[in-house]
């Protein structure tokens, strides 16, 4: 049970020493009401991946090792640690044996912040809001979301019928949360997966930025999760207008949801879907 051979890695920058796939192949045995059988499974990884800023490790989650400037770039802005990609000199992934580090250079400005805030996250998957020192920094509000075009039902149900082929992680595994960025009349721009939702959209952000898309760009983000309040938090701050997801939104979420603007969807699926919050930018056709 114990034997394992490895998948191909996804592309990432790591030192040949230490390979991190993000996927395994384990032996194991399938068992039912009619009897067993020796199988070969894959399972996702979970890797730690520290986020050093300034020669400083701020933060250690378990995330899947692929797009990792994509992730620490969208950690920075969508935790307020960053204000915008121009306050981002460098980044660099390093592997060591114990896992990754995410070797960021930021301004003084951003770097003076982070240290008056400063916190060590030993992080579970993808922890949302593990760590955080106090009730107000737990329930931190973003600024509101600016106006944008309105979205039809259509194009959430066209993106969401779309998704799963750009899951290839999740459809090795079924294990990958997704989080998408969608453009208006539902086309999927750029997908990210992770074995944490929490860091699946946040590579979605940090994408977002590195492609130069303006952070109020029509469109929105879809998620293969529920909607929890870190999740709102997470796309008001990226200044995303609508945040679709799979599943149901926690009322907390719906709460901030509505103080901020952000349009939430939940129980995206089978033709249908439910807006908690700010209805009126969604267009049912």
């Amino acid at each position: 049970m114990a034997e394992h051979a490895s998948l191909p890695s996804a592309a990432h920058e790591a030192d040949e020493a230490f390979d991190w796939p993000d996927r395994q192949l384990v032996r194991a045995r399938r068992d039912w009401a009619g009897g067993s059988v020796e199988s070969v499974e894959c399972l996702i990884e979970e890797v730690p991946v520290a986020l050093v800023y300034n020669g400083i490790s701020h933060v250690v989650m378990l995330a899947s090792p692929t797009d990792l400037e994509d992730f620490a770039l969208g950690f920075s802005l969508s935790e307020g640690i960053l204000e915008g990609t121009d306050e981002l000199y460098d980044c660099e992934v390093v592997s060591r044996a114990e896992g990754l580090e995410v070797r960021l250079e930021i301004a003084a400005a951003p770097f003076m912040r982070l240290k008056q805030r400063r916190r060590n996250l030993a992080g579970r998957t993808g922890c949302g809001l593990c760590g955080v020192e106090s009730l107000q920094a737990a329930v931190r509000q973003p600024a509101p979301v600016g106006r944008r075009a309105p979205v039809s039902t259509a194009a959430v149900h066209r993106a969401m019928d779309a998704l799963a082929a750009h899951q290839s992680l999740h459809r090795a595994t079924g294990a990958a949360h997704a989080a998408a960025w969608v453009r208006e009349d539902g086309e999927l721009l750029w997908v990210r997966e992770d074995v944490g939702r929490h860091n699946a959209l946040d590579k979605l952000i940090g994408a977002r930025h590195r492609h130069r898309a303006d952070a109020t760009a029509e469109g929105f983000a879809l998620v293969t999760s529920r909607a929890s309040v870190e999740m709102v938090q997470k796309a008001a701050s990226a200044g995303i207008g609508l945040l679709a997801a799979i599943s149901a939104p926690t009322g907390m979420a719906t709460r901030m949801a509505e103080r901020t603007g952000l349009t939430l969807v939940g129980m995206a699926r089978s033709g249908r879907l439910t807006a908690y919050s700010h209805p009126d930018w969604l267009i049912n056709a």
